[in-house]
Protein backbone atom coordinates (compact mmCIF):
# COMPACT_ATOMS: atom_id res chain seq x y z
CA UNK A 1 0.00 0.00 0.00
CA UNK A 2 2.93 2.47 0.94
CA UNK A 3 4.54 1.40 -2.41
CA UNK A 4 1.70 2.38 -4.66
CA UNK A 5 0.96 5.58 -2.46
CA UNK A 6 4.50 6.37 -3.29
CA UNK A 7 4.13 5.74 -7.35
CA UNK A 8 1.01 8.50 -6.93
CA UNK A 9 3.11 11.33 -6.03
CA UNK A 10 3.42 13.77 -8.23
CA UNK A 11 6.41 14.32 -9.91
CA UNK A 12 7.26 17.36 -7.92
CA UNK A 13 7.13 15.74 -4.58
CA UNK A 14 9.86 12.95 -6.31
CA UNK A 15 11.93 16.09 -7.21
CA UNK A 16 11.35 18.11 -4.10
CA UNK A 17 12.08 14.71 -1.86
CA UNK A 18 15.17 14.09 -4.14
CA UNK A 19 16.64 17.32 -3.68
CA UNK A 20 15.84 17.47 0.03
CA UNK A 21 17.37 14.31 0.33
CA UNK A 22 20.39 16.05 -1.34
CA UNK A 23 20.81 19.21 0.75
CA UNK A 24 19.89 17.21 3.76
CA UNK A 25 23.53 15.22 2.59
CA UNK A 26 25.12 18.41 1.76
CA UNK A 27 24.28 19.99 4.78
CA UNK A 28 25.52 17.08 7.06
CA UNK A 29 28.75 16.59 5.53
CA UNK A 30 29.04 20.45 5.27
CA UNK A 31 28.80 20.64 8.82
CA UNK A 32 30.74 17.66 9.55
CA UNK A 33 33.40 19.38 7.14
CA UNK A 34 33.30 22.75 9.09
CA UNK A 35 33.94 20.54 12.62
CA UNK A 36 37.08 18.92 11.53
CA UNK A 37 38.42 22.18 9.74
CA UNK A 38 38.04 23.80 13.05
CA UNK A 39 39.46 21.52 15.16
CA UNK A 40 42.68 21.30 12.88
CA UNK A 41 42.97 25.50 13.10
CA UNK A 42 42.57 25.14 17.21
CA UNK A 43 45.40 22.38 17.02
CA UNK A 44 47.35 24.41 14.62
CA UNK A 45 46.73 27.16 17.12
CA UNK A 46 47.84 25.62 19.96
CA UNK A 47 50.96 24.72 18.53
CA UNK A 48 51.87 26.90 16.68
CA UNK A 49 50.70 29.95 18.87
CA UNK A 50 51.27 29.01 22.17
CA UNK A 51 53.10 25.84 22.74
CA UNK A 52 56.08 26.31 20.16
CA UNK A 53 56.41 30.13 21.17
CA UNK A 54 56.30 28.78 24.88
CA UNK A 55 59.30 26.85 24.25
CA UNK A 56 61.02 29.15 22.69
CA UNK A 57 60.57 31.55 25.93
CA UNK A 58 61.68 28.70 28.27
CA UNK A 59 64.65 28.20 26.57
CA UNK A 60 65.17 32.39 26.56
CA UNK A 61 64.20 31.91 30.45
CA UNK A 62 66.72 29.39 31.15
CA UNK A 63 69.65 31.44 29.50
CA UNK A 64 68.61 34.64 31.35
CA UNK A 65 68.61 32.49 34.55
CA UNK A 66 72.25 30.84 33.53
CA UNK A 67 73.50 34.53 33.07
CA UNK A 68 72.02 35.23 37.03
CA UNK A 69 73.99 32.83 38.26
CA UNK A 70 77.04 33.46 35.89
CA UNK A 71 77.18 36.86 36.75
CA UNK A 72 77.04 35.98 40.60
CA UNK A 73 79.54 33.73 40.27
CA UNK A 74 81.89 36.05 38.60
CA UNK A 75 81.28 38.92 40.86
CA UNK A 76 82.09 36.73 43.81
CA UNK A 77 85.21 35.85 41.65
CA UNK A 78 86.68 38.64 40.75
CA UNK A 79 85.26 41.26 43.06
CA UNK A 80 85.09 43.30 39.93
CA UNK A 81 81.53 45.35 39.27
CA UNK A 82 81.64 44.93 35.82
CA UNK A 83 81.14 40.99 36.28
CA UNK A 84 77.68 41.69 37.78
CA UNK A 85 76.56 42.92 34.38
CA UNK A 86 75.09 39.38 33.14
CA UNK A 87 73.28 39.00 36.74
CA UNK A 88 71.91 42.23 35.55
CA UNK A 89 70.75 42.05 32.77
CA UNK A 90 69.69 38.37 33.47
CA UNK A 91 67.20 39.47 35.72
CA UNK A 92 65.47 41.51 33.21
CA UNK A 93 65.54 39.37 30.30
CA UNK A 94 63.81 36.11 33.34
CA UNK A 95 61.05 38.51 34.08
CA UNK A 96 60.05 39.54 30.26
CA UNK A 97 60.31 35.82 29.58
CA UNK A 98 58.11 35.13 32.48
CA UNK A 99 55.40 37.58 31.55
CA UNK A 100 55.12 36.21 28.15
CA UNK A 101 55.24 32.56 29.18
CA UNK A 102 52.39 33.56 31.54
CA UNK A 103 50.24 34.29 28.55
CA UNK A 104 51.15 31.38 26.26
CA UNK A 105 50.67 28.66 29.41
CA UNK A 106 47.18 30.51 30.32
CA UNK A 107 45.47 27.35 28.99
CA UNK A 108 47.94 25.29 29.69
CA UNK A 109 47.79 24.29 33.71
CA UNK A 110 50.47 22.00 33.77
CA UNK A 111 52.92 24.26 32.45
CA UNK A 112 50.98 26.87 34.23
CA UNK A 113 52.03 25.10 37.40
CA UNK A 114 55.82 24.20 35.88
CA UNK A 115 56.08 28.00 35.11
CA UNK A 116 55.19 28.87 38.86
CA UNK A 117 57.46 26.44 40.67
CA UNK A 118 60.41 27.98 38.37
CA UNK A 119 59.28 31.47 39.83
CA UNK A 120 59.09 30.39 42.77
CA UNK A 121 62.66 28.50 42.86
CA UNK A 122 64.74 31.38 41.40
CA UNK A 123 62.84 34.28 43.57
CA UNK A 124 63.89 31.73 46.82
CA UNK A 125 67.35 31.59 45.04
CA UNK A 126 67.66 35.17 44.65
CA UNK A 127 66.12 36.23 48.32
CA UNK A 128 68.26 33.72 49.93
CA UNK A 129 71.67 33.52 47.57
CA UNK A 130 71.81 35.94 45.65
CA UNK A 131 70.95 39.30 46.67
CA UNK A 132 72.80 38.66 50.02
CA UNK A 133 76.24 37.66 48.11
CA UNK A 134 75.75 41.00 45.74
CA UNK A 135 75.38 42.87 48.84
CA UNK A 136 78.11 41.44 50.60
CA UNK A 137 80.58 41.84 48.09
CA UNK A 138 79.41 45.00 46.86
CA UNK A 139 79.96 46.35 50.94
CA UNK A 140 83.79 44.73 50.55
CA UNK A 141 82.50 42.32 52.20
CA UNK A 142 83.35 38.07 51.10
CA UNK A 143 81.36 34.70 50.65
CA UNK A 144 82.54 31.89 52.56
CA UNK A 145 82.63 28.25 50.75
CA UNK A 146 79.40 26.85 53.02
CA UNK A 147 77.30 29.93 51.18
CA UNK A 148 78.46 28.81 47.86
CA UNK A 149 77.24 25.53 47.84
CA UNK A 150 73.75 26.70 49.54
CA UNK A 151 73.55 29.03 46.42
CA UNK A 152 74.88 26.10 44.13
CA UNK A 153 72.51 23.74 45.49
CA UNK A 154 69.72 26.69 45.56
CA UNK A 155 70.05 26.94 41.71
CA UNK A 156 70.18 23.38 40.87
CA UNK A 157 66.50 23.28 42.50
CA UNK A 158 65.93 26.08 39.94
CA UNK A 159 67.35 24.19 36.65
CA UNK A 160 65.27 21.37 37.84
CA UNK A 161 62.27 23.50 37.90
CA UNK A 162 63.02 24.83 34.49
CA UNK A 163 64.16 21.36 32.90
CA UNK A 164 60.55 20.46 34.53
CA UNK A 165 58.26 23.61 32.15
CA UNK A 166 60.89 22.37 29.26
CA UNK A 167 59.46 19.16 29.38
CA UNK A 168 56.44 20.17 30.13
CA UNK A 169 56.06 21.81 27.46
CA UNK A 170 57.70 19.78 25.21
CA UNK A 171 54.98 17.06 26.44
CA UNK A 172 52.62 19.97 25.38
CA UNK A 173 54.07 19.79 22.03
CA UNK A 174 53.77 16.56 21.33
CA UNK A 175 50.64 16.34 22.39
CA UNK A 176 49.50 19.52 19.70
CA UNK A 177 51.36 17.45 17.26
CA UNK A 178 49.37 14.65 17.85
CA UNK A 179 46.08 16.61 18.03
CA UNK A 180 47.24 18.05 14.38
CA UNK A 181 47.73 14.69 12.96
CA UNK A 182 44.32 13.75 14.64
CA UNK A 183 42.57 16.06 13.30
CA UNK A 184 43.81 16.20 9.87
CA UNK A 185 43.04 12.49 9.44
CA UNK A 186 39.40 13.14 10.77
CA UNK A 187 39.16 15.72 7.89
CA UNK A 188 40.02 13.62 5.18
CA UNK A 189 38.09 11.12 6.44
CA UNK A 190 35.15 13.48 7.04
CA UNK A 191 35.88 14.57 3.32
CA UNK A 192 35.90 10.81 2.21
CA UNK A 193 32.84 9.95 3.94
CA UNK A 194 30.96 12.97 2.72
CA UNK A 195 32.19 12.31 -1.26
CA UNK A 196 30.92 8.66 -0.78
CA UNK A 197 27.38 9.63 0.85
CA UNK A 198 27.19 12.63 -1.83
CA UNK A 199 27.64 9.87 -4.39
CA UNK A 200 25.60 6.96 -3.15
CA UNK A 201 22.56 9.56 -2.20
CA UNK A 202 22.95 11.04 -6.33
CA UNK A 203 23.40 7.34 -7.47
CA UNK A 204 20.14 7.00 -5.08
CA UNK A 205 18.31 9.50 -6.40
CA UNK A 206 19.52 8.90 -9.82
CA UNK A 207 18.23 5.39 -9.73
CA UNK A 208 14.68 6.30 -7.69
CA UNK A 209 13.95 8.56 -10.78
CA UNK A 210 14.65 6.35 -13.26
CA UNK A 211 12.29 4.14 -11.43
CA UNK A 212 9.73 6.22 -10.97
CA UNK A 213 9.65 8.59 -13.93
CA UNK A 214 11.98 7.33 -16.85
CA UNK A 215 10.71 3.90 -16.20
CA UNK A 216 6.97 4.44 -16.72
CA UNK A 217 7.42 7.05 -19.58
CA UNK A 218 10.16 4.84 -21.35
CA UNK A 219 7.02 1.63 -20.95
CA UNK A 220 4.40 4.05 -22.48
CA UNK A 221 7.02 4.96 -25.09
CA UNK A 222 7.76 1.24 -26.36
CA UNK A 223 3.83 0.84 -25.43
CA UNK A 224 2.79 3.52 -28.33
CA UNK A 225 5.76 2.09 -30.85
CA UNK A 226 4.26 -1.42 -30.52
CA UNK A 227 0.63 -0.26 -31.37
CA UNK A 228 2.24 1.44 -33.86
CA UNK A 229 4.07 -1.35 -35.39
CA UNK A 230 1.72 -3.67 -35.10
CA UNK A 231 -1.81 -1.72 -36.07
CA UNK A 232 -3.36 -2.36 -33.10
CA UNK A 233 -4.68 0.11 -31.82
CA UNK A 234 -7.26 -1.88 -29.70
CA UNK A 235 -4.02 -2.76 -27.28
CA UNK A 236 -4.89 -0.40 -24.40
CA UNK A 237 -1.65 1.74 -22.97
CA UNK A 238 -2.10 2.04 -19.04
CA UNK A 239 0.99 2.67 -16.83
CA UNK A 240 1.60 3.21 -13.21
CA UNK A 241 3.78 6.11 -11.94
CA UNK A 242 3.84 9.71 -10.84
CA UNK A 243 0.39 11.58 -11.21
CA UNK A 244 1.90 13.58 -14.23
CA UNK A 245 3.31 10.38 -15.99
CA UNK A 246 -0.15 8.91 -15.67
CA UNK A 247 -2.20 11.63 -16.61
CA UNK A 248 -0.16 11.64 -19.80
CA UNK A 249 -0.86 7.77 -20.08
CA UNK A 250 -4.74 8.16 -19.96
CA UNK A 251 -4.27 11.32 -21.93
CA UNK A 252 -2.47 9.21 -24.64
CA UNK A 253 -5.05 6.04 -23.86
CA UNK A 254 -8.08 8.30 -24.61
CA UNK A 255 -5.94 9.53 -27.74
CA UNK A 256 -5.90 6.01 -29.11
CA UNK A 257 -9.63 5.52 -28.25
CA UNK A 258 -10.32 8.38 -30.29
CA UNK A 259 -8.20 7.45 -32.53
CA UNK A 260 -9.52 4.11 -32.91
CA UNK A 261 -13.12 5.27 -33.24
CA UNK A 262 -12.61 8.04 -35.60
CA UNK A 263 -10.37 5.07 -37.87
CA UNK A 264 -13.55 3.18 -37.66
CA UNK A 265 -15.87 5.91 -38.57
CA UNK A 266 -13.55 6.47 -41.67
CA UNK A 267 -12.99 3.53 -42.83
CA UNK A 268 -17.23 3.29 -43.21
CA UNK A 269 -16.73 6.53 -44.76
CA UNK A 270 -14.26 5.20 -47.20
CA UNK A 271 -16.07 1.89 -47.85
CA UNK A 272 -19.24 4.49 -48.77
CA UNK A 273 -17.30 6.34 -50.67
CA UNK A 274 -15.91 3.08 -52.79
CA UNK A 275 -18.97 2.25 -52.98
CA UNK A 276 -20.14 5.86 -54.33
CA UNK A 277 -17.29 5.62 -56.46
CA UNK A 278 -17.26 2.57 -58.34
CA UNK A 279 -21.32 3.62 -59.26
CA UNK A 280 -19.90 6.73 -60.02
CA UNK A 281 -17.45 5.71 -62.48
CA UNK A 282 -19.81 3.16 -64.07
CA UNK A 283 -22.37 6.38 -64.35
CA UNK A 284 -19.57 8.09 -66.42
CA UNK A 285 -18.67 5.29 -68.16
CA UNK A 286 -22.49 4.88 -69.06
CA UNK A 287 -22.51 8.37 -69.76
CA UNK A 288 -19.35 8.70 -71.88
CA UNK A 289 -20.23 5.14 -74.02
CA UNK A 290 -24.08 7.11 -74.49
CA UNK A 291 -22.57 10.74 -75.53
CA UNK A 292 -20.48 8.44 -78.06
CA UNK A 293 -23.23 6.26 -79.30
CA UNK A 294 -25.89 8.89 -79.67
CA UNK A 295 -23.83 11.21 -81.14
CA UNK A 296 -22.26 8.24 -83.55
CA UNK A 297 -25.16 7.24 -84.32
CA UNK A 298 -27.09 10.34 -85.06
CA UNK A 299 -24.71 11.32 -87.64
CA UNK A 300 -26.09 9.62 -90.12
CA UNK A 301 -29.66 10.71 -89.51
CA UNK A 302 -28.40 14.42 -88.97
CA UNK A 303 -26.55 14.21 -92.32
CA UNK A 304 -29.85 12.88 -94.34
CA UNK A 305 -32.06 15.64 -92.85
CA UNK A 306 -29.02 18.65 -93.11
CA UNK A 307 -28.57 16.93 -96.99
CA UNK A 308 -32.27 16.85 -97.91
CA UNK A 309 -33.41 20.08 -96.41
CA UNK A 310 -30.58 21.89 -98.42
CA UNK A 311 -31.61 19.56 -101.34
CA UNK A 312 -35.32 21.09 -101.06
CA UNK A 313 -33.75 24.72 -99.87
CA UNK A 314 -31.72 24.31 -103.46
CA UNK A 315 -34.35 23.18 -105.60
CA UNK A 316 -37.58 24.42 -104.54
CA UNK A 317 -36.17 27.84 -103.50
CA UNK A 318 -38.86 30.45 -105.40
CA UNK A 319 -41.55 28.10 -105.93
CA UNK A 320 -43.14 28.93 -102.50
CA UNK A 321 -44.03 31.70 -100.90
CA UNK A 322 -41.46 33.85 -99.22
CA UNK A 323 -42.58 32.68 -95.47
CA UNK A 324 -42.00 28.53 -96.91
CA UNK A 325 -38.59 29.58 -98.28
CA UNK A 326 -37.87 31.04 -94.67
CA UNK A 327 -39.04 28.11 -92.87
CA UNK A 328 -36.96 25.93 -95.49
CA UNK A 329 -33.48 28.18 -94.89
CA UNK A 330 -34.40 27.48 -90.84
CA UNK A 331 -34.59 23.65 -91.05
CA UNK A 332 -31.31 23.45 -93.06
CA UNK A 333 -29.65 25.81 -90.51
CA UNK A 334 -31.13 24.08 -87.81
CA UNK A 335 -29.54 20.44 -89.39
CA UNK A 336 -26.23 22.38 -89.66
CA UNK A 337 -25.70 23.31 -86.56
CA UNK A 338 -27.08 20.20 -85.09
CA UNK A 339 -25.17 18.29 -87.03
CA UNK A 340 -22.20 20.60 -85.48
CA UNK A 341 -23.04 20.10 -82.48
CA UNK A 342 -23.33 15.99 -82.33
CA UNK A 343 -19.46 16.24 -84.17
CA UNK A 344 -18.30 18.19 -81.05
CA UNK A 345 -20.13 15.91 -78.58
CA UNK A 346 -18.56 13.49 -80.07
CA UNK A 347 -14.97 14.72 -80.12
CA UNK A 348 -15.79 15.52 -76.23
CA UNK A 349 -16.69 12.06 -75.53
CA UNK A 350 -13.48 10.69 -77.03
CA UNK A 351 -11.26 13.33 -74.66
CA UNK A 352 -8.74 10.69 -72.42
CA UNK A 353 -11.19 7.42 -73.96
CA UNK A 354 -8.18 6.64 -75.15
CA UNK A 355 -5.28 5.19 -73.11
CA UNK A 356 -2.24 6.54 -75.02
CA UNK A 357 1.79 6.56 -73.47
CA UNK A 358 2.26 10.55 -72.73
CA UNK A 359 5.04 11.51 -75.14
CA UNK A 360 7.15 14.78 -75.21
CA UNK A 361 5.24 17.47 -76.32
CA UNK A 362 6.90 21.29 -77.63
CA UNK A 363 4.27 23.31 -77.04
CA UNK A 364 5.93 25.83 -79.26
CA UNK A 365 5.51 23.29 -82.38
CA UNK A 366 2.11 22.89 -81.39
CA UNK A 367 1.04 26.26 -80.77
CA UNK A 368 2.24 27.01 -84.12
CA UNK A 369 0.68 24.32 -85.73
CA UNK A 370 -2.63 26.11 -84.18
CA UNK A 371 -1.77 29.28 -85.61
CA UNK A 372 -1.23 27.87 -88.85
CA UNK A 373 -4.57 26.53 -88.78
CA UNK A 374 -6.10 29.70 -87.80
CA UNK A 375 -4.41 31.29 -90.83
CA UNK A 376 -7.26 32.35 -92.69
CA UNK A 377 -8.94 33.38 -89.24
CA UNK A 378 -6.25 35.85 -88.69
CA UNK A 379 -5.44 37.15 -92.39
CA UNK A 380 -9.28 37.84 -92.44
CA UNK A 381 -9.51 39.92 -88.71
CA UNK A 382 -5.61 41.41 -89.38
CA UNK A 383 -5.06 40.04 -85.93
CA UNK A 384 -1.20 40.06 -84.49
CA UNK A 385 0.00 36.33 -82.98
CA UNK A 386 3.14 36.33 -80.65
CA UNK A 387 4.24 33.17 -79.26
CA UNK A 388 6.87 33.34 -76.59
CA UNK A 389 9.41 30.21 -75.64
CA UNK A 390 7.31 27.63 -74.08
CA UNK A 391 8.37 24.51 -72.50
CA UNK A 392 8.29 20.64 -72.80
CA UNK A 393 5.83 18.63 -71.54
CA UNK A 394 4.39 15.07 -71.40
CA UNK A 395 1.46 14.47 -72.65
CA UNK A 396 -0.84 14.15 -76.18
CA UNK A 397 0.08 16.50 -79.19
CA UNK A 398 -3.32 16.72 -80.83
CA UNK A 399 -4.81 17.42 -77.90
CA UNK A 400 -2.82 20.14 -76.47
CA UNK A 401 -3.04 21.58 -80.51
CA UNK A 402 -6.50 21.56 -79.59
CA UNK A 403 -6.39 23.91 -76.83
CA UNK A 404 -3.93 26.55 -78.37
CA UNK A 405 -6.33 26.47 -81.58
CA UNK A 406 -9.40 27.15 -79.29
CA UNK A 407 -8.31 29.80 -76.95
CA UNK A 408 -6.42 31.49 -79.82
CA UNK A 409 -9.56 31.21 -82.45
CA UNK A 410 -11.30 32.85 -79.46
CA UNK A 411 -9.31 35.73 -78.95
CA UNK A 412 -9.84 36.23 -82.96
CA UNK A 413 -13.30 35.65 -82.54
CA UNK A 414 -14.52 38.01 -79.68
CA UNK A 415 -12.71 40.90 -80.63
CA UNK A 416 -12.90 44.30 -80.36
CA UNK A 417 -13.26 47.59 -82.58
CA UNK A 418 -9.74 46.89 -82.92
CA UNK A 419 -7.36 44.29 -84.68
CA UNK A 420 -6.60 41.49 -82.48
CA UNK A 421 -3.61 40.65 -80.67
CA UNK A 422 -2.70 37.66 -79.02
CA UNK A 423 0.32 36.83 -76.69
CA UNK A 424 0.96 33.27 -75.82
CA UNK A 425 3.36 33.07 -73.10
CA UNK A 426 4.80 30.47 -70.29
CA UNK A 427 6.12 30.96 -66.44
CA UNK A 428 7.93 28.38 -64.82
CA UNK A 429 6.07 27.73 -61.52
CA UNK A 430 7.96 25.51 -59.60
CA UNK A 431 6.41 22.14 -60.22
CA UNK A 432 4.47 23.06 -63.15
CA UNK A 433 4.47 25.18 -65.99
CA UNK A 434 1.78 28.22 -66.42
CA UNK A 435 0.53 29.02 -70.15
CA UNK A 436 -1.34 32.40 -70.36
CA UNK A 437 -3.10 33.59 -73.74
CA UNK A 438 -4.25 37.08 -73.25
CA UNK A 439 -5.91 38.98 -76.20
CA UNK A 440 -7.44 42.19 -76.20
CA UNK A 441 -11.39 41.33 -76.79
CA UNK A 442 -14.21 42.05 -75.36
CA UNK A 443 -13.10 40.38 -72.39
CA UNK A 444 -15.54 37.73 -70.17
CA UNK A 445 -17.26 39.41 -67.02
CA UNK A 446 -16.12 37.81 -63.48
CA UNK A 447 -19.43 36.11 -63.01
CA UNK A 448 -19.18 34.25 -66.46
CA UNK A 449 -16.15 32.93 -65.34
CA UNK A 450 -16.81 29.71 -64.95
CA UNK A 451 -20.10 29.30 -66.82
CA UNK A 452 -17.69 30.02 -69.92
CA UNK A 453 -16.45 26.21 -69.21
CA UNK A 454 -19.56 24.43 -69.05
CA UNK A 455 -20.31 22.68 -72.52
CA UNK A 456 -22.77 24.01 -75.04
CA UNK A 457 -22.95 27.27 -72.78
CA UNK A 458 -22.92 30.66 -74.83
CA UNK A 459 -22.73 34.15 -73.53
CA UNK A 460 -23.62 35.43 -76.77
CA UNK A 461 -25.98 34.85 -79.76
CA UNK A 462 -25.33 32.40 -82.51
CA UNK A 463 -26.07 35.60 -84.96
CA UNK A 464 -23.47 38.08 -82.92
CA UNK A 465 -20.39 35.05 -82.59
CA UNK A 466 -20.87 31.83 -84.25
CA UNK A 467 -20.03 28.57 -82.57
CA UNK A 468 -21.45 25.49 -80.50
CA UNK A 469 -20.02 26.71 -77.20
CA UNK A 470 -17.76 23.45 -76.46
CA UNK A 471 -14.63 25.22 -77.35
CA UNK A 472 -13.81 26.19 -73.87
CA UNK A 473 -15.05 22.99 -71.98
CA UNK A 474 -13.28 20.63 -74.48
CA UNK A 475 -10.04 22.72 -73.37
CA UNK A 476 -10.66 22.27 -69.38
CA UNK A 477 -11.01 18.74 -70.17
CA UNK A 478 -8.26 17.86 -72.15
CA UNK A 479 -6.23 20.23 -69.70
CA UNK A 480 -7.57 18.31 -66.60
CA UNK A 481 -7.06 14.93 -68.30
CA UNK A 482 -3.28 16.68 -68.18
CA UNK A 483 -3.18 16.51 -63.99
CA UNK A 484 -3.83 20.49 -64.84
CA UNK A 485 -5.70 23.33 -64.29
CA UNK A 486 -7.15 25.87 -66.44
CA UNK A 487 -9.00 29.40 -65.71
CA UNK A 488 -9.48 33.11 -66.38
CA UNK A 489 -7.61 35.57 -64.98
CA UNK A 490 -9.03 39.03 -64.95
CA UNK A 491 -7.00 42.23 -66.61
CA UNK A 492 -7.84 45.33 -67.45
CA UNK A 493 -8.70 44.70 -70.97
CA UNK A 494 -9.60 41.83 -73.20
CA UNK A 495 -8.70 38.19 -71.70
CA UNK A 496 -6.37 36.07 -70.27
CA UNK A 497 -6.98 32.28 -70.11
CA UNK A 498 -4.49 30.60 -68.66
CA UNK A 499 -3.97 27.17 -67.78
CA UNK A 500 -1.13 24.58 -65.84
CA UNK A 501 0.26 21.59 -67.05
CA UNK A 502 2.71 20.01 -64.80
CA UNK A 503 6.36 19.47 -65.30
CA UNK A 504 7.94 16.11 -66.34
CA UNK A 505 10.76 14.59 -64.75
CA UNK A 506 13.97 14.87 -66.38
CA UNK A 507 14.62 11.61 -66.70
CA UNK A 508 11.53 9.81 -67.55
CA UNK A 509 11.44 12.82 -70.61
CA UNK A 510 15.04 11.63 -71.60
CA UNK A 511 13.89 8.34 -71.41
CA UNK A 512 10.78 9.69 -73.87
CA UNK A 513 12.76 11.14 -75.99
CA UNK A 514 15.34 8.41 -76.22
CA UNK A 515 12.35 6.22 -77.91
CA UNK A 516 11.62 8.80 -80.78
CA UNK A 517 8.61 9.70 -79.78
CA UNK A 518 7.99 13.65 -81.09
CA UNK A 519 4.61 15.47 -81.27
CA UNK A 520 3.39 14.64 -84.99
CA UNK A 521 0.84 16.79 -87.46
CA UNK A 522 -2.74 17.73 -84.86
CA UNK A 523 -5.67 16.15 -85.59
CA UNK A 524 -8.81 18.04 -84.22
CA UNK A 525 -9.77 16.74 -80.84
Amino acid sequence: MGAERATRWSLRRWVAVAVLVLVVVFAGGSTAGARAIADLDRAREDLVDRVDPALREALRLDTALVDQETGVRGYALTAHPGSLEPFTSGVGRAEAAVSVLRGLVAGLPEARAALDRVVAEAGRWRVAHADPAVARLGSGGSVDAAAVAGGKAAFDRVRAAVDGLQWTLGAAREAGRAALSDAASSLVAVCVLVAVVLLAAFVAVTAGVRVVVAGPVARLAAGVRRVVADDDFARPLPVGGPREVTGLSDDVDSMRRRIVAEVAAQRAVNAELDLRTGELRRSNSELEQFAYVASHDLREPLRKVAGFCQLLERRYRGQFDERADQYLGFAADGARRMQGQVNDLLAFSRVGSQDREPAPVDLGAVAALAVADLGPAIEESGAVVEVGPLPTVLGEGPLLTGVFRNLIGNAIKFRGEDPPHVRVEARDEGEEYAVAVTDNGIGIRPEFAERVFVIFQRLHTKDAYPGTGIGLAMCRKIVEHHGGRIGVEQVERGTRLRFTLPKPDPARLAAAHHTGDAPGKAENP
